[in-house]
């Protein structure tokens, strides 16, 4: 009777998820049909045709920037470090509005102007320098690679505590699964499925808080109980001081400012309608990131004084989901981090293999491949294996994982934001940026940041993204002036001139 009742939670858990994993794979399929008819193989593949309306942009932005670090890694902190984690976690939440109100509108005029389909087609055409591009490529490569392996990390370990099934084992599902629609479906399949994802995510958060919260006794009564485990708990600033004024400061940067270089992000402004569906999903993405952000975080704070004995904070998740759920409402949320995390290397992969499709190989070693038809042919191939050969890299490499992998997530942003940032934002906004500050920018600011991070840790007291922006800043400022000045197309291009 009892393997019985067992074997009837698990499958009463394991039907929505299964149910999900199949929408997944028939928007593929969906996506796949699209893209073979379609005119631009290269501009479907990777943008979607730019046809996203203000609904699905919005939830393909936020599904994109929400990842295993915001509903394993960050609750798992907040775990630790109590409601001061979520105070810090907010700071998040004006991420579309940054995104899309600096990036978006000229992105997207520059980007139909030149036929862009990445981010690195903006910087080729602004600063009209091979080292830029290839720098840019291969930083994004490198970065993305560290910031995947985080995702399929927390993937496998939802399907680890929620399903029973061993790590391995949920690795490979979730690798599958990810790898195959974003391989067959490109950009498309990204999007729509980001805009199911976002649905997803909302509801199991709600559900989640709300069980929590239930089976607490009600708020008043969660926070007494983290306040008889650690008063610090209930502290802006953590046990033992661990979230210092300057740490804050540092955050601002990192998980709000920082997040306009982010690649994988800004490439959504290419991919929108018109003006109004940009506008509409600035509203919306605020809405969705703050109600996210606040909900997964309060979930791992308050999880603490209703499993305070957990020594891995990147298991709370799932064993919540386990302790306050009905079985087959914990299937229903645990494809709400799935979807996170999925949406987040979904965006993550195809850029990558945009890099090395668009930006490396199309640029610089076949130039006239998309002009004929075999050539066009071996640009489908070369994107399908692009895309599947890394996500098998990926794979391989999430082996013995970490017991947190917020701090790789963060590693990830910060190696991406030092590299993309100033030329991104300076390209767009400053006439006076060119080549050899961009390029000093970017080694300056992607090699101070592996330094400091090895051998410094902190700066006084902030995340040494900081100092690594700060750097990355003076550099391009200094070498801009010993540069020339950008050509009349540059001009014509981004300002009309």
């Amino acid at each position: 009777m009892r393997r019985e009742g067992l074997r009837m939670v698990d499958l009463q858990l394991v039907i929505p998820l299964f149910v999900y994993l199949l929408a997944v794979y028939g928007l593929a399929f969906y996506s796949n049909r699209i893209l073979s008819k379609a005119g631009n193989f290269l501009e479907e593949y990777f943008i979607g045709s730019r046809g996203l309306g203000g609904f699905v942009l919005a939830m393909t932005l936020v599904a994109t920037y929400t990842s295993a670090s915001s509903f394993v890694g960050g609750p798992g902190v907040a775990y630790k470090m109590g409601l001061g984690w979520v105070f810090l976690a907010m700071i998040q939440l004006p991420t579309a509005w940054l995104t899309l109100g600096v990036l978006g509108k000229k992105f997207a005029i520059v980007a139909r102007r030149i036929n862009a389909v990445t981010v690195n087609d903006i910087l080729r055409e602004r600063y009209q320098n091979r080292a830029v591009v290839i720098l840019g490529s291969l930083s994004l490569i490198v970065f993305f690679i560290a910031a995947m392996v985080a995702q399929f990390i927390g993937g496998a370990r939802l399907f680890e505590g929620v399903t029973g099934l061993s790590y391995n084992t949920g690795l490979m599902i979730f690798a599958f699964t990810v790898i195959l629609y974003t391989t067959i479906g490109g950009f498309r399949a990204v999007a729509l499925t980001d805009a199911v994802q976002g649905v997803v995510m909302l509801a199991g958060t709600l559900a989640l808080l709300a069980g929590i919260i239930k089976v607490g006794g009600g708020v008043g009564h969660i926070v007494a109980d983290l306040r008889s485990i650690d008063p610090a708990l209930i502290t802006p600033f953590g046990p033992e001081g661990f979230i210092s004024k300057p740490f804050i400061l540092s955050f601002w940067v990192l998980v709000c400012f920082g997040v306009i270089g982010l690649p994988h992000t800004a490439v959504r402004c290419f991919a929108y309608r018109d003006s109004r569906s940009m506008h509409s999903a600035i509203i919306l993405g605020t809405v969705v990131i703050g109600v996210l952000m606040l909900g997964m975080h309060l979930c791992g704070a308050f999880g603490r004084a209703i499993i305070p004995d957990l020594a891995v904070g990147d298991r709370i998740m799932p064993a919540l989901m386990i302790r306050v759920l009905h079985p087959f409402a914990a299937g229903v949320f645990l494809a709400g981090p799935l979807a996170a995390i999925m949406s987040t290397i979904d965006s993550q992969l195809i850029l990558a293999s945009a890099s090395i499709v668009k930006d490396l190989y199309l640029n610089y070693i076949d130039p006239a491949a998309g002009s004929t038809e075999k050539g066009e042919g071996l640009l489908h191939r070369l994107s399908f294996w692009s895309t599947a050969i890394l996500g098998i890299i990926v794979f391989a490499a999430s082996f013995n994982p970490p017991d947190l992998i917020v701090w790789i997530n963060l590693f990830a942003f910060g190696g991406l934001q030092a590299a993309f940032l100033w030329p991104l934002v300076l390209g767009l906004y400053w006439k006076k940026a060119n080549a050899a500050g961009a390029l000093a920018s970017m080694v300056a600011g992607v090699a101070s940041y592996f330094y400091l991070v090895t051998y410094v840790k902190r700066f006084w007291g902030m995340h040494v993204i900081v100092p690594t922006l700060l750097i990355g800043l003076i550099v391009f400022v200094i070498f801009s002036h010993f540069g020339g000045k950008p050509g009349k197309r540059t001009m014509e291009l981004f300002w009309g001139e």
